[in-house]
């Protein structure tokens, strides 16, 4: 005997009057019956990846019969992300994972790969990989995610690959813009693709993302201030669809020295807002890009303006604020930065450790306290390389006392195979000048080269000194392990974007 539509609301009427968790338990013992009867839509067992459209409907019904009784929301996952929330987003989105729904086990994934940290990476991973077989979008997530992937293999790269075209070919967007990236990042696993005439093709064929391809490819060469107006006429036409063009704009009329456009670009932002078809998260971006002053002239009070808007419902704004204010003085004074800091430490934001870390350790805001700096910057650590850099300094410089050769060498390797630059410099020193441990002129050679990329006086003048002081019988052994060193950057850098920016970049947010 099947059950008619009638019966089936007049079940949900009695669930609804249950106490809150026998009305659960009511909803969940009715959707088994149904299915078994095949009245409720049917589809993959709750460990296996559910399809949007089934998984969606079986939600939907549940919530009708329990009154929303206790159940696990995605909507209030949703919304809790967008407005900075992870723990409660992850929350909801981990109890419908574990029940098999793709969408929240992409969304769960999504908040793992924010975190930056290893061990969450891997397991974002392998959540992407369970919503694969049925979600394009966990294809596309998955697939940026391996072309990003630190020491990753060409077979991976290659996959990558694969994954994304499938999704492309689903529908998913902005896909092409991840390849793009993986093609610049890792040529030598594609020696048959030319990155810019593949990107050519996209652009001749219409594809929505193929120009911020293009301007991928411009920061990607070194040539973004050679092709402005380029990228601006690329950006303007694409505003309206992707976000991701103010924060180009914005940068454009930076360098271009145009505050007319700038201003005018600053309103579109603000309206696009508060009509919620750009978040928070842009609009921080943005204001970053006002308060740089290596783009250009700076506008901190506009910055400021932006930040303060959103910072109540977006906390890593409180932190961008107290950035603001120590590039900025005459914006405000100490106590409102460190409160601005308290603010973003109370929402566990990385960055405000790190910040607060740095102020101890220069000790101009702040009175100098090395151990107060060191406590902070471990907080930081795995989540801001900077942090890394700064350790390695504390260590190497001995403010706590004594040097700490192999702590110092540790922190400073990891942050310069990050990409923070200036660790090369501080390594080069480290194995020069001797400092609580003995010289190692072959390192310091190494590192002095490497560090060289800085392309200050500073490093060049110590590249310079050590090369001529390189014994010949060692020269070999360095340029050796030069090469070595620059291979293993090679394959574990980012040549573009950090990986936490991948989906920021391609303007899609999260579900």
């Amino acid at each position: 005997m099947t059950t008619s539509p009638s019966s089936l609301w007049a079940q949900a009427s009695v669930g609804a009057g249950l106490p809150a968790i026998q009305a659960t338990r009511f909803a969940w013992q009715t959707l088994a019956k149904l299915s078994q009867r095949g009245t409720a839509p049917t589809g993959p067992a709750p460990t296996q990846a559910r399809p949007r459209s089934s998984g969606l409907a079986l939600c939907a019904l549940a919530l009708a019969l329990a009154g929303c009784a206790g159940l696990p929301d995605q909507r209030l996952a949703n919304e809790a992300l967008k407005r900075g929330d992870t723990a409660l987003a992850a929350q909801n989105y981990r109890q419908l994972a574990d029940l098999g729904y793709s969408e929240a086990q992409v969304g769960l994934a999504d908040i793992q790969v924010d975190s930056r940290d290893p061990a969450q990476l891997q397991q974002a991973e392998a959540t992407y990989r369970a919503a694969a077989p049925v979600s394009p979008r966990a294809q596309a997530r998955l697939g940026r995610l391996l072309a990003a992937k630190p020491g990753a293999s060409a077979a991976e790269h290659r996959e990558a690959q694969t994954l994304l075209k499938k999704a492309a070919a689903a529908g998913e967007g902005n896909t092409r813009l991840a390849l793009a990236m993986l093609y610049l990042q890792h040529p030598t696993s594609f020696p048959d693709v030319d990155a810019q005439q593949q990107i050519s093709q996209w652009r001749d064929a219409g594809y929505p993302e193929a120009g911020l391809a293009q301007v991928l490819l411009y920061r990607t060469q070194g040539s973004y201030d050679q092709h402005l107006d380029e990228v601006q006429a690329i950006c303007t036409a694409a505003l309206a669809s992707t976000d991701i063009c103010y924060v180009e704009l914005a940068t454009v009329y930076q360098k271009k020295a145009q505050p007319e456009q700038q201003a005018e670009l600053i309103k579109q932002l603000q309206a696009a807002h508060a009509r919620g078809t750009v978040t928070a998260q842009r609009v921080d971006s943005v204001a970053r890009v006002l308060g740089d002053a290596s783009l250009g002239q700076p506008d901190g009070k506009t910055a400021q303006g932006l930040l303060e808007g959103i910072a109540p419902g977006y906390p890593a704004a409180w932190v961008s604020l107290a950035q603001l204010l120590y590039d900025f003085p005459e914006l405000g004074d100490t106590d409102t930065l460190l409160q601005y800091l308290d603010n973003g430490r109370a929402a566990d934001q990385p960055r405000a450790e790190l910040l607060l870390g740095k102020l101890y350790y220069e000790g101009k805001v702040l009175p100098a306290d090395a151990q107060v700096a060191e406590a902070h910057l471990q907080k930081a650590v795995g989540r801001e390389v900077a942090a890394d850099y700064y350790l390695g300094q504390i260590y190497r410089r001995g403010y706590l006392g004594q040097v700490y050769p192999q702590k110092a060498l540790d922190h400073l390797l990891t942050a310069a195979r990050n990409g923070q630059n200036s660790a090369d410099f501080a390594l080069a020193q480290l194995f020069s000048q001797g400092k609580g441990t003995r010289p190692d002129p072959v390192n310091a050679y190494v590192f002095s080269q490497l560090a060289k990329t800085q392309d200050s006086p500073q490093a060049h003048e110590l590249a310079q000194q050590l090369d001529a002081q390189l014994p010949p019988a060692q020269r070999a052994q360095a340029q050796r392990l030069l090469q070595q060193e620059q291979a293993a950057r090679a394959a574990i850098s980012p040549a573009a974007l950090p990986l936490h920016a991948l989906q920021a970049e391609a303007g899609e947010e999260p579900l």
